[in-house]
């Protein structure tokens, strides 16, 4: 059985909400073991045996947060097992597809993890200002990602 993992750093709780929603997603769509957490608590020596990786961040002035930059350089140390990941993230401002902290979340995978492939484009989820909440309409989307990781991953088998 495969094993995913979603990570997510947050601020507010609004990217924490996208992971839970995410998670549903992946649950509902496949038969996979999951586990669920923050950026902060994950250890990061029970990540290696992951298949995939689902990481999430608020965007900080334009980009990931720091907490989550750091992570992803720690995993660089790490003979991951995982070769899938996919990447969202929560922004504040105008409607856009794709913001650009999860643009650069992306590239900095591919950068320094470059054996991880991105099983879907990255997944941009609006809020309410800085603090939220999510806007209505942007959850079902994150149950969607998280059928279509799930879709992705079965494909693979």
């Amino acid at each position: 059985m495969k094993r995913v993992i979603i990570i997510y750093d947050t601020k507010h709780g609004n990217t924490k909400i996208a992971a839970e929603k995410i998670l549903e997603g992946i649950k509902e769509n496949g038969e996979f073991e999951t586990s669920i957490g923050y950026v902060k608590d994950v250890d990061l020596g029970k990540i290696i045996d992951y298949n995939a990786i689902v990481l999430g961040a608020p965007n900080h002035m334009g980009r990931p947060s720091r907490t989550m930059k750091r992570f992803v350089d720690n995993l660089v140390g790490f003979d991951l097992k995982a070769r899938d990941v996919a990447v969202f993230g929560t922004y504040a401002g105008k409607e856009r597809q794709t913001d650009r902290a999860v643009k650069k979340l992306q590239h900095m995978l591919e950068e320094k993890l470059p054996k991880l492939t991105l099983v879907l484009p990255g997944l941009s989820i609006r809020v309410n200002g800085i603090p939220g909440p999510i806007f209505e309409g942007e959850l079902p989307k994150c149950l969607d990602f998280g059928k279509k990781i799930a879709e992705q991953l079965e494909k693979e088998d």
